[in-house]
């Protein structure tokens, strides 16, 4: 085991405001604490993989709110506090006092008397999903300034309504393995294009977190869609910003050749219209089921009329050298598969299918990482730490 790579890496990088801070937006961030968070997870890998130890807590709970529906994120979540020594303890806000009206602060404070950490999805309704947890993140802060907690809880965005981080971070991890180092990806073309889905109401979040994040590297990010599938323009304005401090581009098309011709990724997803899932909000604050389900319809019959935004073989052939990384966050809509018709050919995600089980495997340790520096002031120390006491994490 080598943890020194990572640790004298670690000591380049200035990083300290990120502890006791929470993480809610990838862009509110600085590269080198990014940075940061990708090399204490190659750190908790490489513990890991080498049967040792990465419990920096005894005791502890660590909440999980999923206010949407989730696989790899939430065994993520609970993969990773448990690693790092805390016990998950999930809120069932239907088995709560919360159906009885209570408050956010009342309920995030009364979540958190031995809480380290809260992880929340909130990402079905614009506006909301992301507010949301930075009331949670105010009210525990009340909580603790007032004497009412011992401890501040970290708060880790699980998915909201304007970025997935863990996924985004997770995705970015497995790239920069893939390319050789975060040093390599200046100039890579990656194409985030939209494509269809028998579904509708996917969330955006995905697509905004990747080109909110991905133009920090200095790569050149071309976001492709139908006319009328347009993500928030806030996030747009960020990753023109960040393409251009960071030296790289952000063009968009309404051509899925146009985006996969040369390009080094792919990333090929569904997402619902931003104005739509603003009309969505609206309609289920008002409790409007009619036009909830008509809403539903109109989205479907809009979406039908793209069906030829698949990620197909001969679409791959147009990649730089044909052999483009073809990523997903999951579960994927495998035309002849799990739909009649759907965001990828059977062939090409088949082809893919161990480099994107590999590529989900990342989102563990970057959770781990981002809860590690927020509540570790001394990172560095602590990962010597782990590696003097050489804790075996179970005996052979």
């Amino acid at each position: 085991m080598d943890l020194k790579k990572f640790t004298d890496k670690l000591e380049q990088l200035n990083f300290s405001d990120m502890h006791l801070r929470d993480f809610f937006l990838t862009w509110e961030h600085t590269p080198e604490e990014l940075e940061a968070v990708f090399t204490v997870a190659d750190a908790l890998r490489e513990l890991r993989e080498n049967n040792v130890s990465s419990k920096i807590f005894d005791t502890g709970l660590a909440i999980s709110n999923f206010r949407d529906n989730s696989t790899r994120t939430r065994f993520s979540f609970a993969s990773a506090c448990n690693m790092l020594g805390l016990t998950v303890q999930d809120l069932d806000e239907g088995k709560s006092q919360i159906a009885h009206g209570e408050t956010v602060r009342e309920t995030a404070n009364m979540i958190s008397f031995m809480a380290d950490v809260i992880g929340i999805r909130d990402d079905m309704y614009i506006g909301k999903g992301n507010a949301y947890m930075r009331e949670v993140a105010e009210s525990v802060q009340e909580g603790y300034d007032a004497g009412i907690l011992e401890q501040r809880p970290t708060l880790v965005n699980l998915q909201c309504d304007i970025d997935h981080p863990t996924q985004s971070m997770a995705d970015m991890l497995h790239i920069i393995h893939e390319f050789g180092g975060i040093e390599n990806l200046k100039g890579k073309k990656v194409a985030m294009t939209w494509a269809y889905s028998p579904s509708y109401g996917k969330p955006l979040s995905v697509p905004q977190g990747i080109v909110g994040l991905f133009t920090r590297m200095g790569m050149d990010v071309v976001l492709a869609h139908p006319e009328g599938y347009e993500i928030m323009s806030d996030v747009e304005e960020v990753a023109l910003k960040n393409a251009e401090e960071a030296g790289g581009k952000f063009t968009k098309t309404n051509s899925m050749e146009e985006a996969f011709k040369d390009a080094d990724i792919v990333y090929p997803k569904s997402w619902a219209p931003f104005k739509a899932m603003e009309k969505r909000t609206v309609l289920y604050g008002e409790g409007d089921q009619a036009g909830i389900d008509a809403l539903e319809q109109e989205l479907l019959e809009q979406n039908a009329k793209h069906k030829d935004w698949e990620c197909t073989e001969e679409l791959m052939k147009l990649t730089k050298d044909g052999k483009a990384l073809y990523m997903h966050c999951l579960p994927a809509d495998i035309t002849g598969v799990s739909c009649e018709e759907g965001e990828v050919a059977e062939s090409v995600f088949d082809r893919y299918r161990d480099p994107l089980y590999k590529e989900a495997s990342y989102k563990p340790y970057i959770i781990a990482a981002m809860i590690f520096l927020a509540r570790v002031k001394d990172p560095v120390a602590t990962l010597n730490k782990l590696v003097e006491q050489d804790t075996k994490r179970f005996q052979e």
